[in-house]
């Protein structure tokens, strides 16, 4: 069994680590490679080289890797349980 409060606090992490990484990448890199119009996508309000988006993006990131642990968590409990 999971424990929802590890797993979404780790893929919280996880997906600000993986924010910040595509951040850097984005300033170490040519245009042509940016990530920004992704994380524009998909982070609602985020604007690219902002201290307002850049703090914004981190605060999203982590939500929706917590997001996503608080929706795997009881699936995988459940399918564990059943099929055990």
């Amino acid at each position: 069994m999971l424990n929802w409060k590890v797993v979404s606090s780790a893929l919280g992490a996880w997906a600000v680590v993986s924010y910040l990484l595509c951040v850097l990448w984005g300033l170490v890199t040519p245009e042509s490679l940016h990530m920004h119009q992704f994380l524009e996508m998909v982070l609602p309000a985020f604007k690219w080289l902002t201290w307002w988006g850049f703090l914004l993006g981190l605060v999203e990131s982590f939500l929706w890797g917590f997001y996503a642990g608080v929706l795997f968590v009881p699936l995988h409990n459940y399918f564990l349980r059943r099929w055990s």
